[in-house]
């Protein structure tokens, strides 16, 4: 029995899939290895992983900025690939910062909100970039700004953690030490993630996009 002609082709992964959206997955390979490398740290106290699960986020970035322009030098774009690129950049800038940072010391009750809520604003700030994208694009089709700093900043946090690690001050001898609030501990260097995420949803703050 021949199969009617209008029948919807069937949707296949790899062949739907355009140069671009491998290097997105390349981008969230190294954001779920980075988490991967965080855990492995605390299981075995290596500082190496932890070193290459933060290695792994500059590389993240590096690919989520290779993406964009391989899909404008092939002109080539699909809401497959926008979508991929949202899902790759909670893993790699919004989770994964989140894991690092909790390896790195940030395990006090209050820090468990504060990085629970920077991830929470990195998901709503890409699910509103998605939203919108076709609303704030110029007669070319393309978005003149973000409203509110791109997920990807958070890179600067890893950095941060970055240097901490490598003078040691991670752990018991994390910056800025430990308060006591009520039941649970926090340390204030967790509140530069609180300062992230809210920059992240900001309907004010408009930065021009490249």
């Amino acid at each position: 029995m021949q199969e009617s002609p209008n029948k919807p082709r069937h949707f296949s992964m790899f062949r739907d899939f355009h140069l671009a959206d491998w290097f997105t997955l390349g981008n969230a390979f190294c954001g779920t290895g980075a988490v991967f490398a965080a855990m492995r740290f605390l299981q075995e106290g290596n500082m190496r992983d932890l070193m290459v699960g933060m290695a792994l986020i500059p590389l993240a970035f590096v690919l989520d900025a290779l993406d964009g322009r391989i899909a404008r030098w092939r002109n080539v774009s699909s809401v497959l690939g926008r979508e991929l690129d949202s899902l790759a950049d909670v893993i790699s800038f919004g989770v994964a910062p989140a894991a690092l940072a909790y390896a790195c010391g940030l395990q006090g009750g209050w820090d468990w909100i504060v990085l629970s809520y920077f991830v929470c604003c990195g998901v709503s700030r890409l699910a509103r970039y998605n939203v919108t994208a076709e609303s704030l694009s110029g007669a070319e089709g393309k978005v003149k700004y973000f409203e509110g700093t791109p997920i990807p900043s958070s890179l600067l946090l890893v950095v941060i953690l970055a240097i901490a690690a490598w003078r040691g001050s991670i752990g018991q001898n994390i910056w800025f030490g430990a308060v006591q609030l009520g039941p649970w501990q926090l340390h204030p260097l967790v509140l530069v993630f609180a300062l992230s995420g809210s920059l992240m949803v900001s309907k004010t703050l408009r930065i021009p996009k490249p």
